[in-house]
Order: C-alpha cells, then structure tokens, then sequence
C-alpha cells in the first residue's frame, strides 16, 4: 500500500463561501419594496467548482442527506417546482447567471459540464437565508468559471439572484441575497430596494444577538403555495384594494404590485407615518376574510387575468380555499414593519445612553413578533414558546427571523449576559429535545449560539500541485513540490 502513487490532486478552479444571515428586523417587507435590517453571521455556505464532463454534477459533503443530482448544460431547461430537490438552488442559480449576461448585452460563454461539490453550516429550513446562500455562492462561482465574474457588481448579484431563486417557485424579496453579498465585519446593513443599496448600521455598544433554532423546520419551498407566496399575494391584493378606495379606476389599480405603491396616495389624504398608514388601512379594508370572488367584484376583472403569466400567483389562486386573504392584518403588518425598520436605524444612530438604546430596541423587537405571530401569522407553536423562554431567560427582545413557520429566533442580549442566557435556554427549550432525541446534545452549539456582524461572499481561487509518490525510493533529493497558490478576493 505504501508503494502505491499518491492520486493526482486535481485543480478547484473556483470557491465561492458566503455567510449566512439573520434579519434583525423587517420580516416579510422587503416583496413590498420597503428596507430591511439584517447582518450577516458566521454560519455559511461554500460552493467548490470546475469545469468537466457533459453535465451538471451537484454534489454534497453531506452525500446521505444531500445526494448527488445531474442536470443537463441548457441553461434555458426548467426546473421541476412539484419535485422539488435542494439542488434546485444551484440549477436557479446557473440559469440565472446566463440570464443575467443576456439581459445586460453580454455575450455569454457556452455551456459546458461542471463538478460542484457543496457544504453548508447553515441549517435548510432554519430561517438563516440557507437557501439565498447557496444561490448566492453558485452564481458567483459560475460566473467565475466562466470568466464573467469581473462583470459584476454587488448590486448586479444581488438583484439576478433574487429573480434566480424565484425559479425555485418561492416569490423572495431580495433582502437574503443582499445581505448575503453586501454584509460587512461589525455592522449592520440597512438594506433597501429599486435599486438594492445597504447601509451600515453601527449597533450599540455592549449588544450582542443570540441565534436560536426551534427546530421546527421551515420548508420554505414546499409550503409557498399556502404560506409564504399567499402572503406575497394577499399583500398585492391588499395594495390594489387600497389604490381603489384611495380613487385609482380599478384598471389602473390592477397594474399595482407592492403596499409601497400606494403610500404615496396614503400620505396625500392621511399624511406620513407609520400611524397614517394604519389609519388608512383600518378604514380602508375591513376586517375578516376577502374571498376571491368579492376582490374580483372590487377590481372588476378575474384575479387570474391580473396574475396571468405569474406561475406561483396562479398556483396560490388555485389552492386558496374558505380561509380566503386576510388583507387588512397582512397590510397592518407590513406598513407597521417598515416603520420599526427605520425606528430600529434612527435608534442606533441617536446621542441616547446605549442601555437606553438597548431598551428601545428591544421593545421594537418584542413588538415585530407580536406582529408577525398575529396579524402576519407566520410564527408557529415553537417559534412562540422559544421567543417566550428567551424573555424569560433575560433577553431584551426577541423574535423570530427569516420567513417563519418554524425556523430560528433572534434575541438583544447583553454581551456581557450572553453566556448566562444560552445556559438558561439550553436549560428551558433544548433539555427537553435533547431527551425527546429532536437534537443531540454535541449538536447544540449549531442550534444557539451569540453572533456579532460578519462579513459577505468572498472567492478563493486554488491552484493545488499534482502530485505524485515513486513506487521505489528516489535515489536524489526530491525537488519542491508545486507551489500552492490560493487567492482570496471580496467582489
């Protein structure tokens, strides 16, 4: 065996790795045009990738959970939403790249076969943007190895890969991608849209943010129809009936897309602000549910007209049963949201005492989860009893983050209070699945943890030598090996 060649090491020619990311606050907000406050955090998603073969090879670290999936080279082939697999995300990503260069004018490379090889310290369905981190770190490294990676900025990836994820079948909003690609060491990022932009956010000193997952898991894609994307469209439905009530002929109103489209006729009869807004809605949209039938009556053409050509619109109508559209608590909620966004910014940048800010903070926190458990309804049994034994535990304020229904939580906690809080919610929330066999205990420090801001997608390139080892022992001093060369870049 010893005598045996050592088997060539064959050149990665590409690694793209970007970090996870947990929203501070501005859930479901961000399809509605309005910004979001994420950081990103240590938690990511690398993506190792060559040129080879005739096919798309799509491998996982993780090959028993994650198995090994073949596409073909076409980037205009479809993707199978019905049968969904998590190498979907990489085929969205490498048809999005190739859309990307043809709307820009760009002469795209031919196809050719690639091996991918990922790894993940993300958890699917926890909440922490798994799935835009894949989409994310497969573009860039398919656009490197096709030697178009020069042509894009922060913006360009940020907004093709939102539109990529779309092919998945979930209506995202932009904010993952963003934060994914733009997220800086030490700050958070006031992300806003049309066009994507960030901000930095200085947090305030002696805050920290714990990361809980409630291991409920948020399957995101497979549910959209009745959650995630009815949500898209409940809010389209809700701004379209606003743009009626506020004297926009029903036509016209049919052509609004987001709640943030109508704030300009918001602030011309009610004035600016978060409470105008609410005051609009509550007079505007009455309470219960909308069945399809009376919204029609209201825009006086079939919903399915409006949505022609919008695949996962046209599935959500095809599902939507006597529960209906709950349009006044969707928009409550959305217009509410976008005001604690910029509370949350205005907060850290005043001149007030940082205990005072991590009060306030806090509240504004505490006050997003009452908003996305009742009048967005996207929390779930475990979100809402893991935001309660974070309180319990001592957290300033805590939430749920990511898209919801299952997922993880987000907690203000002071730095110095950290370890004292996850001990107590070891003790409160996870004993009991630990004993259940939900998670093991090893694994816990995956589940919860404390994160400061990190940093966004980077690249490393690697030239790794070939080498080889004689059957006989060389009679001369063997020369060097190959240098390695290893280059690491942020776009």
């Amino acid at each position: 065996m010893a005598s045996l060649p050592i088997p060539e090491v064959e050149e990665i020619e590409a690694i793209y790795g970007l970090e996870g990311r947990v929203n501070l606050i501005g859930e479901h907000i961000d399809y509605e045009g309005y910004g979001v406050l994420p950081m990103a955090i240590r938690q990511d998603t690398i993506v190792a990738i060559r040129r080879g073969g005739d096919k798309l090879v799509v491998a996982n670290l993780e090959a028993e959970q994650y198995p090994e999936i073949e596409f073909g080279t076409d980037p205009a082939q479809a993707l199978d939403v019905a049968k969904h697999t998590w190498a979907n995300y990489f085929l969205s990503a490498y048809k999005g790249v190739f859309q990307h260069l043809q709307s820009k004018g760009i002469a795209a490379p031919s196809p050719v076969g690639l091996q991918v090889m990922v790894h993940g310290t993300v958890p699917l369905g926890s909440g922490l943007s798994s799935s835009a981190a894949i989409v994310c770190s497969s573009s860039l490294a398919i656009a490197a190895v096709l030697g178009v990676a020069g042509s894009l900025t922060k913006g360009d990836v940020s907004e093709f890969t939102c539109t990529a994820e779309r092919h998945v079948g979930v209506t995202s909003g932009g904010m993952d991608q963003a934060i994914s690609v733009m997220g800086m060491p030490g700050v958070a990022m006031l992300v806003e849209f049309n066009p994507v932009r960030a901000t930095d956010v200085q947090l305030p000193a002696g805050a920290t943010f714990v990361i809980a997952n409630s291991m409920a898991v948020s399957k995101k894609a497979e549910t959209a129809d009745r959650r995630y994307n009815l949500r898209v469209v409940e809010c389209r439905l809700a701004a379209m009936l606003l743009a009626v009530a506020l004297g926009k002929p029903p036509g016209e109103a049919a052509a609004v897309t987001t709640l943030k489209q109508v704030e300009p006729a918001i602030i011309d009869k009610y004035g600016p602000g978060a409470e105008a807004q609410a005051k609009a809605v509550r007079e505007l949209l009455h309470e219960g549910v909308y069945m399809p039938a009376e919204v029609e009556g209201l825009l006086q053409r079939p919903l399915a007209s409006i949505y022609e050509g919008n695949a996962s619109a046209l599935r959500v109508l095809g599902v939507v049963g006597p529960e209906g559209f709950r349009l006044r608590d969707r928009a409550l909620h959305v217009y509410s949201e976008a005001g604690r966004v910029y509370g949350f910014r205005d907060v850290c940048k005043s001149d007030a005492a940082a205990e005072d800010k991590l009060s306030q903070l806090g509240s504004l926190m505490d006050a997003s989860h009452a908003s996305c458990a009742g009048l967005y309804e996207c929390s779930c049994a475990e979100l809402d009893a893991l935001v309660g034994a974070a309180r319990a535990a001592g957290a300033l304020g805590a939430r749920l983050t990511g898209a919801g229904w299952g997922g993880c939580t987000v907690s203000l906690v002071r730095e110095a209070d950290a370890p004292r809080f996850i001990a107590a919610l070891r003790e409160q929330y996870y004993a009991p699945l630990v004993a259940q066999g939900v998670v093991k205990e090893e694994d816990l420090g995956e589940c919860l943890f404390a994160s400061k801001p990190s940093s966004g997608a980077a690249l490393m390139k690697l030239k790794l030598a070939s080498l080889e080892q004689p059957a006989e022992a060389p009679t001369q001093p063997a020369a060097a090996p190959a240098e390695q060369e290893a280059v690491m870049y942020e776009i």
